[in-house]
């Protein structure tokens, strides 16, 4: 009797102190392409989101608080995006990112509606960086828009600093992520003078050549590319086949190493990207990592996944979010609520992702943080910098910005 006694206790105990544990950590769902259009950079995303989660627990977590990643798959379904968004929600997760431009914006007036976190680097709608109007959504980093004014920037720098006459293709699969910096780069073309030619391609991406054919028909000084993946590799064989050089393709940031291996180091030699963070796995908290958990056996996934860029960008998106989240509980203590996380991202100030990105800094009013990229060129065996980190025709980008954000407000106002 004694013993089922002390066994009842314990397990009393046991109930008492688990769902304590489990309230005291801090949540948050990546809810992604896992096995379709985004395979080619989730799996690294979400390695490089746990490896740092993991080296910060081992430290204390964020202000004694251990970090949970719930990573669950939506197969770039709008439907199913909602549908994580949802069942977390209930769970009382408060922190969402959903790592795609069609999901994200499928999901962004839920978040809106309900107050809660969406962290929506380097996708989704490029207005969202108005914190006045979409106070919950936090697009840290460049987005489409601004990587695309940024693209356009180096450009005018190449070209004697005047874009008058020149002529720029947009080279973009046809679906919302391609489509998102045309508005933008309409502006450009009215304020600037360069000549614009819109230029599209159907789903999945593999049928490109009537695209090159207009694009060879056109002769364009420059190509900007928003695509993916595969999509590159494509794209660098029908340049090839009609005689355009590679020098002239300027790549969304979405184009890395494996890409270059696809199309060949060689012929890649010229080819240019936008790119939103440092690369390389001689970076600081690469390093750390690597020292604390790939040589203990103790990594997330493949070690050769940590020399590729986009192991780097999800260091650097979850740097920032776990450090707002840092920021959120110093500042206004526990428990968390999404304001104070809120609150907590717009303290970022002067953030630089340990490195990995040039510095940030959030505001009520701006929640992408400025919006700086930098051009780079593969000379046959690396990277090499063409810029400084550099944010161009800001005024433009915002005066853009306010226009559809205003547009999305009044829209909201009516339902």
């Amino acid at each position: 009797m004694k013993l089922l006694s002390i066994l009842a206790g314990l397990a009393l105990a046991l109930f008492n102190v688990m769902p304590a544990a489990a309230a005291d950590s801090v949540r948050f769902a990546l809810c992604y392409d896992l096995s379709k259009a985004y395979t080619f950079v989730s799996p690294q995303i979400a390695q490089a989101a746990r490896d740092y989660a993991d080296l910060l627990n081992a430290k204390g977590g964020l202000e004694g608080h251990p970090i949970e990643l719930i990573v669950q798959d939506h197969g770039n379904e709008p439907q199913r995006g909602i549908e994580c968004y949802e069942r977390l929600k209930r769970e009382g997760v408060m922190v969402f990112d959903m790592l795609s431009t069609p999901v994200s914006r499928a999901v962004l007036p839920r978040i809106m509606k309900d107050g809660n976190i969406l962290i929506q680097s380097l996708v989704g709608r490029g207005d969202a960086v108005d914190g006045n109007v979409f106070k919950w959504v936090f697009p840290i980093g460049p987005t489409y828009w601004g990587q695309a004014a940024n693209d356009i920037e180096y450009i005018k720098q190449k070209s004697g600093g005047t874009l008058k006459g020149v002529k720029v293709a947009f080279f973009y699969i046809d679906y919302p992520f391609g489509q998102e910096p045309i508005g933008i780069l309409k502006t450009l073309a009215q304020k600037e003078g360069f000549e614009l030619q819109l230029v599209p391609y159907p789903l999945p991406g593999n049928d490109q050549a009537s695209a090159w054919t207009q694009i060879r028909r056109l002769n364009p000084d420059w190509i900007v590319s928003w695509s993916l993946s595969n999509m590159h590799v494509i794209a660098s064989r029908e340049m090839k086949r009609n005689g355009i050089s590679i020098e002239k393709y300027i790549a969304v940031n979405w184009l890395n190493e494996v890409d270059i291996k696809n199309i060949g180091p060689d012929v890649a030699k010229g080819l240019k990207r936008g790119t939103n963070v440092a690369g390389g796995s001689n970076q600081p908290l690469v390093q750390e990592i690597l020292k604390e958990l790939y040589d203990k056996n103790k990594g997330n996934g493949d070690r050769k996944f940590t020399e590729d860029v986009y192991y780097n960008t999800g260091l650097a998106i979850y740097s920032i979010a776990f450090e707002g989240v840092r920021l959120a509980i110093k500042k206004d203590g526990w428990p968390l609520t999404p304001g104070k996380i809120k609150n907590g991202l717009e303290s970022l100030k002067n953030y630089d992702a340990n490195g990995l990105i040039a510095p940030i800094t959030v505001t009520t009013q701006d929640h992408g943080g400025g919006g700086k990229t930098r051009i780079e060129m593969w000379d046959g065996g690396k990277w090499v910098p063409q810029t400084d980190w550099i944010a161009g025709f800001q005024d433009d980008v915002w005066s853009v910005v306010k226009e559809q954000s205003a547009d999305y407000a009044k829209s909201e106002t009516q339902k």
